[in-house]
């Protein structure tokens, strides 16, 4: 005695259970989840049905509507089993198919120790894949789609098939369909099924920019999206990697090491900036997959080792963002970047709680770093102790100072020592102006090869060999070059 949980099915009253049949034929009162349910209109008619369709009106959100209704059938259940009866509850398709009371009722009823049956039916995955002609063991991907349309990254992968229920409105659709165009292109094709197992049944394959178009979306309506046509998730390309480097795969990756990979991926990253200070969507797309493979590769490496995954890498990477940012995940407050630098700060102090001091305050400061960037660094670290000018005056004295000692050096030591505390000087100037010295040093090495091109490109022009030419030659050439550039720039081009 308790409570009985009954899978109406997919459709109409042929696709119940017979197990189903005989509970609903049994029962004098059957508690609909809703009535709008093609089955519904085929139940024994003797049976009373009592529909939880109004709370949907009264509440405002769907949680608050699932737990309405849990809290009414475990109530029921209780009563039911003080007097040795039960209570037959029926939800459209399977009941642990996208039936969040019934969770709810399920766990709530453990906890009150009132006895729980459930009757499985045909979900809506089976007529749905009959439809579609399709194995659902070929890597098929199963979820809510309203779950799905609140996320702003989906979290499946698009190399395998992909089904969405509870497609059940336009706004629903219109919501999904955004989200979907973050890993599908919108001319990809899809497929709603509607009423699948049904004589209503309908498919629709349209483009997925049309998802929020169909004029036949309603609560039986499931979406499935078939794969790319080409590899495309992480899953994907560690699996490639791992390959490359098996026995089937290429001796050079094989033979490499995390050590003998460092010189190439440092190469990459360079790269990759370069694309980013051209604002080259297209190279930055290539350059980007190139840093990835080094980053896949090594943890490849790395988990042959026995060090740690591709996985570990991932997880450890998403607790630490989402620990870092309490202002997102947790109930920290910042309404402006000076606020989370703070966090930030209190952050790290706690992470240190426990763990060994750094012996200085300059260490994890990586020698690797351009030396531009490394200076940068340093100077924002002893800053923290007031290690610094008071005010910017002094930081462009220092710098007239040491220009000073440069041009009285005398030996190739001393020019390259005072050469090095000018650059030093410099960086702590640009730290005062907010400017990041690397970034900086990069524009002006790119605006000097576009001009010195440039200038090759009008000698070459006029017939003159830039070698022959005479500093005033030259110096004329390089105005020319700026300024056409200049107005190359005005122009937008």
């Amino acid at each position: 005695m308790g409570i009985k949980i009954v899978g109406l099915g997919p459709g109409d009253g042929r696709t119940l259970t017979r197990q189903a049949w005989e509970t609903l034929s049994t029962a004098g009162v059957v508690y609909l989840r809703t009535a709008r349910h093609p089955a519904v209109a085929d139940l024994p008619s003797h049976v009373q049905q009592v529909s939880f369709d109004h709370v949907y009106e009264s509440a405002e959100l769907f949680a608050q509507v699932y737990e309405q209704v849990a809290a009414e059938v475990l109530r029921l259940g209780q009563e039911a089993t003080a007097r040795s009866e039960d209570v037959v509850y029926a939800v459209p398709g399977h009941p642990f198919m996208g039936e969040a009371t019934v969770t709810a009722v399920v766990a709530a009823a453990g906890r009150a120790g009132v006895p729980v049956t459930v009757i499985p039916g045909l979900s809506f995955v089976e007529p749905v894949l009959a439809a579609l002609g399709m194995d659902g063991l070929d890597g098929l991907q199963l979820f809510d789609a309203i779950e799905i349309a609140r996320y702003n990254h989906p979290p499946f992968s698009t190399d395998v098939p992909l089904l969405l229920g509870q497609v059940y409105s336009r706004l629903l659709a219109s919501e999904l369909k955004l989200v979907l165009m973050v890993t599908y292109r919108d001319e990809h094709e899809v497929f709603l099924v509607h009423a699948a197992g049904t004589e209503q049944q309908l498919i629709e394959k349209i483009p997925l920019y049309q998802l929020d178009r169909s004029p036949h979306l309603a609560h039986l309506t499931t979406l499935y999206v078939p794969p790319l046509p080409y590899p495309s998730s992480l899953p994907s390309l560690a699996e490639t990697v791992a390959y490359l480097r098996g026995p089937e795969g290429c001796p050079w990756d094989r033979e490499q090491t995390a050590q003998s990979l460092r010189s190439d991926f440092l190469e990459e990253v360079g790269e990759a900036l370069d694309a980013l200070d051209a604002d080259d969507p297209a190279a930055l797309c290539e350059e980007l997959g190139d840093v990835l493979f080094h980053v896949v590769i090594q943890a490849q490496i790395a988990s042959e080792n026995g060090d740690f995954t591709l996985t570990d890498l991932i997880a450890g990477l998403d607790h630490k963002l989402k620990r870092r940012h309490p202002h997102v995940w947790g109930d920290w407050q910042a309404t402006s970047s000076a606020e989370v630098l703070r966090n930030w700060e209190i952050l790290k102090a706690q992470e240190r709680e426990g763990a060994e001091e750094p012996s200085s305050l300059l260490d994890n400061i990586p020698y690797a770093l351009p030396a531009l960037a490394r200076s940068q660094k340093i100077q924002g670290r002893v800053r923290k102790v007031g290690f610094d000018w008071p005010d910017i005056s002094g930081v462009v004295a220092k710098l007239e100072e040491e220009i000073t000692e440069l041009r009285a050096a005398a030996s190739p030591a001393e020019q390259i020592q005072e050469l090095g505390d000018v650059l030093f000087a410099l960086v702590n100037w640009s730290r005062w102006l907010g400017v990041d010295a690397e970034s900086a040093l990069r524009e002006a090495n790119q605006r000097f090869t576009r001009r010195f091109r440039l200038m090759e490109e009008l000698a070459a022009e006029r017939g003159l060999e830039l070698a022959r030419l005479d500093i005033q030659t030259l110096d004329t050439l390089w105005e020319e070059a700026k300024l056409l550039l200049l107005e190359d720039e005005a122009d937008g081009g």
